[in-house]
């Protein structure tokens, strides 16, 4: 396998992985949307090479999943990371009144070295552009989570009365039907 090919297959199975953690989380919806959206918010924000970082402590900060979090930093991805850099520019520049001519940063770091006017309008504008996606996010998630518990449990459900011997019309299985299934 190409090595091109090799860190997209490294990092689809973390991102498998991340998702199923996500998925498996017990507990409050609001605390593991919570995650997930801060995740997201700060995806929009141009401050790539530390979104994790900041997602995370921001999860920690307000008491949502870590793992969500991290999970939704994903939400930026090279197809739209242009995309939000291009309109936290443009939003920070409107804010601050400023015009950058002939500016294309990639990093953080990049910015920087530009200087602090472009850094904070470029920062201004991604923390004001990622509040409408948090907030959907969150809202999604919550319902997503919601729905894969009540699936979670209606499975635990089934598989403990099948083991004691009920079957779903309330009715009971024979005591030999019972024993057969609980014998490995």
């Amino acid at each position: 396998m190409p090595p091109a090919m090799e860190g997209f297959q490294k990092a689809k199975d973390r991102f498998r992985t991340l998702s199923l953690k996500v998925k498996r989380q017990e507990g409050n919806p609001h605390f593991i949307a919570l995650g997930f959206a801060l995740g997201v918010f700060v995806s929009v924000t141009p401050t790539i090479p530390f979104h994790t970082v900041f997602a995370v402590g921001l999860a920690f900060l307000f008491k949502g999943s870590k793992a969500a979090a991290a999970l939704g930093v994903w939400f930026s991805n090279p197809l739209t990371i242009p995309l939000f850099y291009f309109l936290s520019y443009r939003l920070g520049a409107f804010l601050f009144g400023v015009s950058f001519s002939d500016t294309h940063p990639h990093t953080i770091l990049e910015l920087m070295k530009m200087g602090l006017d472009l850094t904070l309008a470029m920062v201004a504008g991604g923390v004001l552009l990622g509040i409408l996606p948090g907030i959907a996010a969150y809202f999604v998630m919550r319902r997503l989570i919601r729905r894969w518990q009540k699936k979670r449990k209606e499975a635990s459900r089934s598989k403990i009365s099948k083991a004691v011997g009920f079957t779903q019309g309330g009715g009971r299985i024979s005591r030999e039907k019972t024993q057969k299934r609980l014998e490995p």
